[in-house]
């Protein structure tokens, strides 16, 4: 094996090139703080399916310019409906622009706004800032300087110095492994997950999100790009129901992502009664199904040690109810730019772990207990047959203290 000497101090290390890893690099740029960005994958791939950026994250994309390259990747969300697995409406608001936020909620294919940011990144850092196939293994810490040894493509090392090492790479990260030896690991809920993208024709004015079902299984849809004619979108689709006791371990990680068939859960599709689409027709028109668990990890005491610290889903891994992965991820990557604009490094990245830890880990446990979509449980257990009249089933302030309550805890919430 042979390994590269020391290179010239860039800056702050990034080790992970996914979304929060590029926004902080944009972040970073933006305010003339030198950076480089690590990725471990050899080139970038238009992987996975469907997210949503929410408002406050989509201000900090926003004030990196990157509204316009939005717009030609997302939809602008409009609307969010919880209805139970007849399709009877269980709650229905307006989101983003539509909300009253200043900027807009985006349904987006992850892959799409992933080749977006690395792109951005790419014209404003320069190429020289990228480093694809870059395997972090290891850091060791100085007084004035870390140093992150990396591991090549072709099984070579390089180690590289840095005013700071950030880990955003996932949540498989090498970077919390290395500072917390002894953490648990990844804890799955017992909930597979299986989801696709296909053409569809537009529903709802083809701008509209919705989430359906009962205790059972669950139905998440929402269009995440232009279609391939006028009338229809890129449309997500995701069913999730409990295949397992909650503490089983996981699958192994390489049955992550997998391919998976209709079989395997068509009679959690067949119980969907939608009345605006036809969910199994849906389904069996995806060229490609995915299945993979619903996991994350317990809060860490702590992210930050001197020099190093965590950021996205490498320090928060959560359920992806709520639509908020990515979009907490923005979040640490502005606070801690912002504080590294006005501390030195130590201090700053002490700061940006006191902000945002606990911030993150209120999030993570109520998205363990269902997050907005208990909702659609409370109503199930109250009424699984459906009902004549919501509000005989429980008042708008009941439902209002869940789905509201959750967006002023996780930021999002529109003042009042």
């Amino acid at each position: 094996m042979t390994r590269s000497r020391a290179a010239p101090w860039p800056g702050i290390l990034i080790a992970g090139g996914g979304i929060g890893g590029l926004t902080l690099g944009l972040m970073l740029h933006q305010q003339g703080i030198q950076c480089a960005i690590y990725e471990s994958a050899t080139e970038v791939k238009p992987l996975g399916v469907g997210i949503n950026a929410l408002p406050h994250s989509i201000r900090e994309l926003a004030a990196l310019g990157l509204l316009p390259n939005l717009d030609k990747i997302a939809i602008r969300t409009r609307q969010l409906t919880y209805a139970n697995h007849l399709g009877q409406q269980i709650w229905c608001e307006p989101r983003g622009l539509f909300a009253g936020h200043e900027v807009p909620q985006f349904s987006v294919h992850r892959g799409r706004l992933h080749a977006m940011l690395w792109q951005a990144a790419i014209d404003r850092l320069g190429p020289a800032a990228l480093h694809p196939a870059h395997r972090l293994l290891d850091v060791t810490q100085h007084p004035d300087h870390v140093t992150a040894r990396f591991q090549r493509q072709d099984g070579s090392t390089a180690d590289v110095t840095g005013l700071a090492l950030i880990g955003a790479d996932g949540i498989h990260s090498a970077l919390r492994a290395l500072l917390h030896p002894n953490d648990p690991g990844i804890r799955w809920n017992g909930i597979q997950m299986w989801r696709g993208a296909v053409d569809w024709p537009a529903f709802d004015g083809g701008d509209s999100m919705v989430i359906a079902g009962d205790a059972i299984a669950k139905l998440v849809l929402y269009p995440i790009g232009p279609g391939e004619t006028p009338h229809t979108r890129l449309t997500n689709w995701v069913i999730y129901a409990r295949v397992a006791d909650a503490g089983t371990p996981p699958p192994q990680r390489e049955n992550w992502s997998r391919l998976g068939a209709y079989d395997a859960f068509r009679h959690l599709a067949e119980r969907l009664h939608l009345p605006f689409i036809d969910v199994a027709a849906l389904i069996r028109k995806t060229a490609e199904i995915f299945e993979y668990p619903m996991c994350d990890r317990d809060p860490l005491p702590w992210w930050t040690q001197g020099r190093v610290t965590l950021l996205g889903d490498a320090a928060h891994p959560m359920y992806p109810v709520g639509s908020n992965g990515a979009s907490q991820a923005i979040l640490d990557a502005r606070c801690l730019t912002d504080l590294l604009g006005q501390h030195p490094v130590p201090e700053a990245l002490a700061a940006y772990e006191a902000d945002r830890l606990p911030a993150t880990a209120a999030i993570v446990r109520s998205n363990r207990i269902g997050g907005p979509e208990r909702v659609i449980d409370l109503i199930a257990a109250r009424a699984p047959d459906g009902f004549a009249n919501i509000e005989d089933i429980a008042t708008e302030a009941e439902r209002a203290e869940i789905v509201r309550g959750y967006a002023q805890l996780a930021g999002f919430g529109v003042r009042r």
